[in-house]
């Protein structure tokens, strides 16, 4: 039987009227009621949250935080919105959403080791043009010392904005070694624009 489907029938084992009920007495901080609302719903929960992130350690991270705020807001139900089950997937949904776009976030920054190097090399408001493009050729002559891999990884994070995940679709290489490969090349760039870096007076 389908995952899903066996979710649907343990939360079909409690009725609407029970579920309501359930809800008031979790309210009043009844833990008896919360196991029971839990067992019935959790599953249902957990499908969906699996379904959008496909991470089984964030999915039961994103199920307890969905519970743990249907504890805290289980007495701002209201049966006239919609039942106890739809109230259950909109928060799983909505949790598990959020919890994606973060995910994505920072697989979108991966390349933070390198801001502060970097910020002195790209063009700040005022800055000397002269000194502007110093630093950018400062940049490029340190990406030019990274082996080819690496500053693959590298320029389509840092400069075309993509994740690891799409840089990995992107070259056809496995997600592992793209984080690998941006591990390093981060690490030896970071090195490598510290040593070209003239000496301040």
């Amino acid at each position: 039987m389908a995952g899903s489907d066996y979710a649907h029938m343990q939360a079909a084992r409690t009725p609407t009227d029970a579920a309501v009920a359930l809800l008031a007495r979790i309210a009043q901080g009844d833990r008896e009621a919360f196991g029971r609302f839990y067992d019935a719903f959790a599953p249902l929960a957990l499908g969906l949250i699996r379904r959008i992130l496909r991470d089984p350690a964030a999915s039961e991270e994103v199920l307890q935080e969905v519970f743990w705020q249907i504890w805290q807001e289980a007495g701002r139900y209201d049966s006239r919105r919609g039942s106890p089950e739809a109230w259950v997937v909109m928060r799983s949904k909505t949790r598990a959403i959020d919890k994606l776009r973060a995910m994505r976030r920072r697989e979108k920054t991966f390349v933070a080791p390198l801001d502060e190097s970097v910020t002195r090399s790209t063009e700040a408001p005022g800055e000397n043009p002269g000194v502007a493009a110093e630093n950018r050729g400062l940049v490029r002559s340190a990406l030019n010392g990274l082996p080819e891999a690496q500053r693959r990884v590298v320029e389509l994070a840092f400069f075309e904005g993509l994740t690891q995940s799409e840089i990995a679709s992107r070259l056809g290489e496995p997600l592992g070694t793209v984080k690998t490969r941006a591990r390093l090349g981060l690490e030896r760039l970071k090195g490598l624009i510290k040593r070209e870096e003239p000496a301040k007076p």
